[in-house]
């Protein structure tokens, strides 16, 4: 009897050491799955920031820029285009692409003319523009006499 009573001990010992190594096994396997997922959740959430964001795009035609553009239908669209110091009016849509009309782009068309806000001078310091901003913001008039 003192025989089979020395063997469960040391055989429950030995369920208990292995039963560990598994737990031990697991809990490394879900470690690294949550890894593996969290990896993969900030690589969709960057994704879906940067398209909403929207991508900068190379520019390969730098002779070529997009001025405006307006819906017509459901797939079409009247976009001007700048190209080289004049303007082309196109209509696109249904696979097709067709110039409406063509005339020389406006000599102010690339620069703004806006100060950059409520009562702003070209000249006005950051502690200047700032002030103006903060008494326009607040309602406490938009304009600084100065």
């Amino acid at each position: 009897m003192s025989a089979a009573a020395t063997d469960t001990p040391a055989a429950d010992l030995d369920a208990v050491v292995a039963g560990g190594e598994s737990l031990i096994g697991m809990a490394t396997l879900g470690k690294t799955a949550a890894a593996l997922a969290l990896i993969l959740v900030i690589i969709l959430v960057a994704t879906a920031v940067l398209r909403r964001w929207g991508l900068p795009h190379q520019r390969h035609g730098r002779h070529l820029r997009v001025v405006g553009s307006a819906a017509v239908g459901t797939k079409e669209r009247v976009v001007i285009v700048e190209v080289e110091g004049s303007w082309l009016v196109l209509g696109v849509g249904g696979g097709q692409v067709n110039k409406l009309h063509d005339l020389p782009a406006p000599v102010d068309a690339g620069q703004d003319t806006s100060p950059g806000g409520p009562g702003f001078a070209p000249g006005d310091a950051f502690a200047t523009r700032l002030a103006k901003a903060i008494r326009h913001n607040a309602g406490l008039g938009g304009r600084d006499p100065s």
